[in-house]
């Protein structure tokens, strides 16, 4: 994984934001050439969203690259603490706090949570983050280990977890079941992104291109609208660079 050989901050954030509901395996190509194009936050700050976005294309959920985008710009205009940036929560902030700083904050992600729900729940449904939380620093605490070490071993651990049939995600109090990806309100985003990527396009043009309905591409438009990531100008929906 590319970006345990970094304690860059900006660097730790994109593959925190890319990891976000994205297999590892997806990410790591995707992290290279990303930060290969976007090296700095000011890089990244001074390109125009759509080239973000066909970077970004293939990983889903693009509203986090427009997260991302827009929280470049607030880090290329000042000292950044790592907190109340766009898309940022604290359980991001945090985790770039342990890696890039090696400071002993404590955070979850599915991994993790998967380690402790296995060792200290055994058998029990609907585990809260807050139940965790004080678990995780209290084993970060008696490891000794620096922080990003402890972090990425966790990590590592639930992972193998993971690849032994070990699934525990429904146990969480905070696990929702993913809808299918066939025919979704994703899909079509994306596939609406991708067709004005490539060339900005009428209302008219994108319910031919796309293959859907009227009423499943508007709400979609207006969405992507109200996020800033497209505009309408003389008619055709382009991305709002």
């Amino acid at each position: 994984m590319p970006w345990r050989a970094t304690h860059d901050p900006y660097k730790i954030l994109v593959s925190e934001i890319m990891l976000q509901q994205t297999q590892v395996e997806r990410v790591i190509p995707k992290y290279d050439a990303f930060v290969k194009a976007f090296p700095t936050p000011k890089a990244l700050a001074k390109a125009p969203l759509s080239k973000v976005l066909k970077l970004w294309s293939g990983l889903g959920y693009n509203r986090r690259a427009k997260f991302l985008h827009e929280a470049a710009k607030v880090i290329a205009r000042e000292e950044w603490t790592g907190h109340k940036l766009p898309g940022v929560g604290p359980y991001t902030a945090a985790a770039v706090d342990a890696f890039a700083h090696n400071k002993p904050s404590v955070f979850i992600e599915t991994n993790i949570r998967t380690v402790f729900v296995y060792f200290c729940f055994p058998g029990r449904k609907k585990v809260s983050d807050k139940e965790i939380l004080p678990l995780v620093a209290e084993a970060l605490k008696k490891s000794k280990m620096q922080p990003r070490d402890f972090y990425a071993a966790l990590m590592d651990y639930g992972s193998y977890l993971k690849r032994q049939g070990v699934n525990l995600n429904s146990r969480s109090k905070h696990y929702t079941k993913q809808t299918k990806f066939e025919g979704s309100y994703r899909q079509l985003r994306g596939a609406i992104i991708r067709e004005i990527l490539a060339k900005p396009s009428t209302f008219d043009e994108l319910i031919t291109q796309t293959g859907r309905t009227s009423r499943d591409v508007a709400p979609i438009l207006a969405a992507l609208t109200k996020e800033g990531i497209l505009k309408l100008k003389n008619h055709r929906f382009r991305i709002s660079d």
